[in-house]
């Protein structure tokens, strides 16, 4: 292939070992790759990613009045609603993640729903119910909380194993069948669920194939200093009424969203790369201390997702930092752990960071 028609091909600086300034698990530096964009970054009016462009721009300076720090996990959550796909927050409690994604429900000026998941929280209570018409010998139905765009739930792993079963179809055909009728969700509909990770008292685990159904698994970690205390200065020049009220979100212009997921879907994928993605992949099933590897559902969420990161860093082609950026939140949920590699301290983010640095860059 030429080197006009592969936008990687000069960067023989691309290693597959992780380096010291690197995130982790991407396999290489990200100084090689487009510089992201800033909340005060000029738009061009010739880039083939003007809405796109314009809408990162936007939602970092909005969701920043909010938000103390963590950028990567507000940008995985818009990458998220960008692809089409659910995620899922897990991090200890009293870390802002039900306060991102109402946050990223006003931001996209889209309907909010929050469900709280309780241990006998049944299907109709989040699906809805055929109701009794008063005076009259007919029944109506009575749309849950899920018809809706977002949808936050809340401690997912709450919900006993018949209710999580429910929001399968949700997730998977974006559609309720309730008495025989098949009722659509609205196009946008999205899951944003949470979790505890270091709660297991009253919980069910979610089973590998409702695990699957989400497109990411983000993980939300303890704000630095620095952002733990301007988290403490806004509350206390704030009017009580709650960060959201107080911050006034701004929502996003007119049809914007719908115009960057279409420029997203659009990111070039040069042949090469279908190819590394699908080496990643296929990798994890042969790993010696993985139980079970990615799908192909894993492998095509790796793609979208990959665009998406491109989207973020201002170009309209994929580059291999894009996969191995994408490659933990995309697999982390989605492989199991021999347990002979658990009692080693193995999780699933070192396996997979094992596995991005044992498969060989495309070059050319």
């Amino acid at each position: 292939m030429s080197q006009e028609s592969t936008p990687y091909s000069n960067k023989s600086s691309v290693s597959n070992n992780v380096d010291e300034g690197a995130p982790a698990g991407t396999g290489a530096s990200r100084q090689e790759t487009a510089q992201p964009l800033r909340a005060d970054a000029p738009l061009r009016a010739d880039t083939p990613l003007r809405a796109t462009n314009q809408l990162i721009v936007h939602a970092r300076t909005e969701m920043g009045r909010v938000i103390s720090g963590q950028r990567g996990v507000v940008e995985e959550v818009m990458m998220a609603v960008l692809c089409q796909g659910h995620a899922l927050l897990e991090g200890v409690p009293g870390i802002a993640k039900t306060l991102i994604v109402k946050a990223l429900g006003r931001l996209l000026g889209l309907g909010f729903q929050r469900v709280q998941a309780t241990p006998d929280l049944m299907p109709a209570d989040i699906l809805g119910t055929s109701v009794l018409r008063p005076g009259t010998d007919t029944f109506s139905f009575h749309a849950g909380p899920v018809f809706t765009d977002l949808l936050l739930v809340d401690e997912i792993n709450r919900m006993p194993p018949r209710t999580q079963a429910a929001l399968l179809e949700c997730m998977e055909e974006r559609q309720v069948t309730s008495d025989g009728v098949r009722r659509p969700l609205p196009s946008w509909f999205t899951v944003f669920a949470t979790q505890n990770p270091v709660d297991f008292e009253g919980t069910y685990p979610l089973p590998e194939a409702q695990l699957d159904r989400f497109l990411l698994k983000i993980r939300v970690a303890y704000p630095s200093e620095t952002e733990e205390r301007q988290i403490l200065e806004r509350h206390h020049a704030g009017t009580g009424a709650g960060i959201l009220e107080d911050a006034e979100i701004t929502p996003l212009p007119g049809d914007l969203l719908a115009a960057a997921r279409t420029e997203v879907r659009k990111i070039r994928i040069e042949p090469e790369l279908y190819g590394y993605i699908l080496a990643l992949a296929r990798r994890t099933r042969e790993w010696p201390t993985l139980l079970l590897g990615a799908s192909p559902r894993a492998a095509l969420s790796a793609m979208l997702v990959a665009q998406a990161v491109a989207a973020f860093d201002g170009r309209d082609y994929l580059v291999p930092d894009d996969v191995k950026r994408a490659a933990l939140p995309v697999l982390r949920h989605r492989v199991i752990l021999k347990p002979e590699a658990e009692l080693e301290g193995f999780d699933a983010d070192r396996a997979l960071t094992d596995v991005i640095a044992a498969v060989p860059v495309p070059r050319q």
